[in-house]
């Protein structure tokens, strides 16, 4: 079942970008394509986006919550908190780290002259930069329907912790309560999975846009950029993170690679972390047998703060800017650098476009040209489709490695017989 979704997902993800491309250079100006047929795939897509975000908020609260009341030691709680945000951290830092090495060796945009290449009606409005004090205290939310309504995930992700903390507490007379949160767990499984039984047809819609709107001109001019960025998010998927997860667990490289391929498929066509929260659980508890209560609590933790993709994304692309404007980094602003761009890929939305947005405030932040956000945001659907996939497959390595770490993780005969099914 999963081998034939993720060959009709990828039948789709290339059918409909082969369609996209066609439209754009074969069948402009023609209404029948170029109006009724784009509008359709546009309408299409949108709908399919929106209808897994539907089950994402009540997914996070329901499944964080399930997960806390499974767990048999509530001193376990703080102990998983503890160990899941601090390879989080770890896994970001060492992505900015690397991210900042690289484009300080390959300067990308540094023979570029893209001054008054692009409209110089592009503005940013004045944002500050998010520290961490603010996001600490922005935690607790002050109307919890608001912050439901906005989908803001860390207040739903605190809110859910204080609601599974209330239940364990009760001891015996939280019964019925746990009872009626694990069928709503069970409700919102078979909700995603008949969401999922529609992504081959989501993923064509949303390919079609994708190859309708790309400018090729544009794409031409910064060709070495998107290049760089998408060859260190391809090493960071298929090599960094199944190396790590190879030498901490008992999962095999090759084994990681072919429980995330459906994962990372998804991630690509939709660009959204908090979208691909369901493929991610699924591909964590059914494909990896991580615990119930280990993927609960880390996946939608992850899909908040874990942006290692948006962090190389963010590095490169300001290094770029820099360079093609004549204004290069200077080796001195480099840890700064790195702390902000820390800062800003935790405050990232898991939505698409959340990298873009982020580049553009740490552009007005350095003081960097903001005609810079226009050359990104003309390429950003290709590398924000590729860093959405470094972070949800990076969610799915940390769990994997925490599940390993507090035995919630298949014993290493069971995951020898899963990869051999899994042939």
């Amino acid at each position: 079942m999963d081998k034939s979704l993720s060959s009709k997902i990828f039948i789709g993800l290339f059918a409909g970008l082969l369609l996209g491309s066609a439209i754009q250079y074969l069948f402009q100006g023609m209404s029948l394509f170029d109006v009724y047929l784009l509008g359709a795939a546009e309408g299409a897509g949108g709908m399919f986006v929106s209808l897994i975000k539907l089950l994402v908020v009540p997914l996070v609260y329901v499944s964080i919550v399930c997960g806390i009341v499974d767990l048999k030691d509530i001193s376990a709680f703080g102990r998983l908190g503890t160990k899941t945000f601090a390879l989080y951290i770890i896994n970001t830092v060492i992505a900015i780290t690397a991210a900042l090495t690289i484009g300080m060796i390959f300067q990308p945009g540094a023979d570029a002259n893209l001054v008054g290449t692009v409209a110089q009606s592009v503005k940013l409005t004045t944002t500050e930069t998010p520290d961490i004090f603010s996001l600490v205290v922005n935690i607790v939310p002050i109307n919890p329907v608001q912050a439901f309504a906005n989908g803001d995930m860390l207040q739903i992700i605190f809110m859910a912790i204080l609601t599974g903390l209330a239940i364990q507490a009760l001891d015996s007379r939280g019964g019925p309560a746990i009872r009626t949160f694990k069928l709503a767990n069970e409700i919102m499984m078979k909700l995603v999975g008949l969401v999922m039984s529609l992504a081959p047809f989501g993923v064509f819609a949303l390919m079609i846009q994708l190859g309708a709107t790309l400018d090729a001109h544009t794409l031409m001019s910064v060709a070495g950029y998107v290049a760089l960025v998408v060859a260190m998010l391809v090493f960071w998927i298929f090599v960094f993170y199944p190396m790590v997860v190879g030498m901490t667990t008992s999962v095999s490289p090759k084994q990681f690679l072919r429980a995330t391929r459906e994962q990372v498929l998804f991630s690509l066509s939709t660009a959204s972390s908090n979208a691909t929260i369901p493929v991610t659980m699924r591909t964590l508890t059914e494909k990896l047998q991580v615990s119930k209560s280990v993927a609960g609590f880390g996946v939608p933790l992850g899909a908040t703060m874990n942006m290692s993709g948006v962090s190389i994304y963010i590095a490169l692309a300001t290094i770029f800017v820099a360079n093609a404007f004549g204004q290069p980094i200077n080796s001195a602003d480099i840890f700064t650098l790195g702390l902000t761009i820390l800062l800003l890929s935790i405050g990232a939305g898991g939505v698409p476009g959340g990298g873009v947005v982020m580049v553009g405030v740490l552009l007005h932040q350095l003081g960097l040209p903001p005609e810079g956000l226009a050359i990104i945001a003309a390429v950003d659907r290709i590398n924000d489709m590729f860093c959405t996939s470094s972070n949800v497959v990076g969610d799915t390595a940390v769990n994997t490695i925490v599940a390993k770490s507090e035995g919630e993780l298949a014993r290493d005969e069971e995951q020898t017989e899963l990869a051999s099914e899994s042939r």
